[in-house]
């Protein structure tokens, strides 16, 4: 692929599934990106975040979970607790030395709980409206009484989808299991670094969950850059002349530890147009500076 060399494969997993990764070979910490609920490691921020890596010579794993992408599975058979065994086998299987784990909406909690998992391993964590516990803290308490009525009754309710991708099925073993992987209302207990970008105006996860999460985190340092209501942002030129991502998503510095990261600490405001979170890569001036502040 052009001057970015990225392998590809396979990692087996029991039952014969198999999940779908590609590597990026580099220097570390290797940054491993873990997706959201329903979306793939071929979306924008995922492929916007390889091309940082090639670009700029840093490793980076990334992967579909069971049931998503190219990966094996059936989605409405997928769970919480599967999926973090998945995103635990790429990160024992696929990677060595330190982690700075980059994980977007779900892929914001399976970061949390792989770091609680793997304390040793993970240096630093990024996440992008980080959706934990969102099965039954965002997604149940906002159903319909009839769409609740069918996941109890019939074990499925078929979700329409607001990107386009055709409804999809969400499960009573998803949300049951789900409460078993419950972070808040925490004390969290990750030591790493955590940088948090939220969107004030994200519809899938509101600015006070991601401010939640942050409260209860117990790394040194925790950002949450937020975003002002549409219309009154300011222009793209403007947000760029800012520097609050460079602490909200510094690699390297996670990398390095929380040690060297003192002072940065508390809630900084950042501006950003738009509403939905993938509107945080749409426009490619704003997720090359966006990808810029990584390096």
């Amino acid at each position: 692929p052009g001057a970015m060399s990225e392998a590809e494969g396979f990692l087996s997993r029991p039952g014969g599934e198999r999940l779908a990764w590609r590597r990026v070979a580099g220097r570390g910490p290797t940054v491993v990106w873990l997706g959201g609920f329903k979306s793939d490691m071929a979306g924008s921020k995922a492929e916007a975040l390889a091309a940082w890596a090639g670009a700029s010579g840093r490793a980076l794993v990334r992967f579909d979970y069971f049931g998503h992408g190219a990966s094996s599975g059936d989605f409405r058979d997928g769970t919480i607790s599967r999926w973090r065994e998945d995103a635990l086998a790429v990160i024992d299987e696929l990677t060595e030395g330190p982690l700075v784990l980059v994980g977007s909406s779900m892929g914001g909690w399976l970061s949390c709980l792989a770091a609680l998992s793997r304390p040793d391993r993970v240096k630093g964590l990024a996440m992008i409206a980080p959706a934990a516990d969102f099965t039954e803290k965002l997604m149940w308490p906002n159903l319909t009484d009839e769409a609740r009525r069918d996941i109890v009754e019939q074990g499925v309710w078929l979700r329409p989808s607001a990107y386009d991708d055709g409804d999809y099925p969400i499960t009573r073993g998803l949300i049951e299991d789900g409460a078993r992987w419950s972070i808040l209302p925490g004390p969290v207990g990750i030591a790493a670094p955590v940088r948090i970008l939220q969107g004030g105006a994200d519809p899938d996860v509101p600015r006070r969950h991601a401010q939640a999460l942050a409260q209860q985190v117990q790394a040194v340092q925790r950002v949450v850059a937020e975003a002002e209501p549409p219309g009154e942002a300011e222009d793209f030129e403007a947000i760029q002349q800012r520097r609050v991502f460079q602490k909200a998503v510094d690699v390297d510095a996670l990398g390095r530890g929380a040690g060297q990261l003192k002072g940065v600490g508390g809630l900084e405001v950042a501006v950003r147009p738009g509403g939905a979170k993938d509107q945080y890569v749409r426009f490619v001036r704003f997720h090359r500076w966006f990808l810029g502040t990584l390096s």
